[in-house]
């Protein structure tokens, strides 16, 4: 009966543990990034069982109220609104080590792609952006923000 409790106890730390490991890995992306060109940071945060990205900072010369507003959206309706705080990175869900299935807007060009993240480094993220197929492809590096 002990082998019996003791084996039942050893899978449940077993389980929590795993569990627990790949929270800390889901979440390793959680932080403040600066865009290629550090023109830019962008938020990315856990919200219900996905990853998403806002803008925070926007890198601009006094005077220019264009860099905060999303002047190039293809949809004329949107082009008033404002940059700052704009969901920029969606849908993104942790498998295997990717967040994957997630867009990703372009407030430069107006363009909503497809994407994928992975983390190269402590401090580097991948971003795969894509149209139609992934084969089709432009990949970055964003890099964390020092605090």
């Amino acid at each position: 009966m002990k082998i019996y409790q003791y084996t039942l106890i050893s899978i449940f730390f077993l389980l929590l543990g795993a569990e627990n490991v790949q929270a800390q890995s889901k979440s390793k992306i959680v932080g403040v990034w600066f865009n290629t060109e550090k023109t830019a940071q962008i938020e990315i945060m856990e919200n219900n069982d996905e990853v998403i990205g806002k803008l925070i900072w926007i890198k601009h010369e006094d005077g220019d109220l264009e860099a905060f507003t999303d002047t190039v959206n293809s949809d004329t309706s949107l082009r008033n609104r404002p940059l700052m705080g704009l969901t920029i990175l969606e849908g993104l869900k942790f498998k295997d080590g990717i967040w994957s299935d997630g867009k990703i807007y372009d407030p430069k060009s107006g363009v909503t792609y497809a994407c994928d993240l992975q983390l190269k480094k402590k401090d580097i993220l991948e971003i795969k952006g894509y149209l139609g197929d992934s084969w089709v492809s432009r990949t970055v590096e964003w890099n964390r923000v020092k605090k």
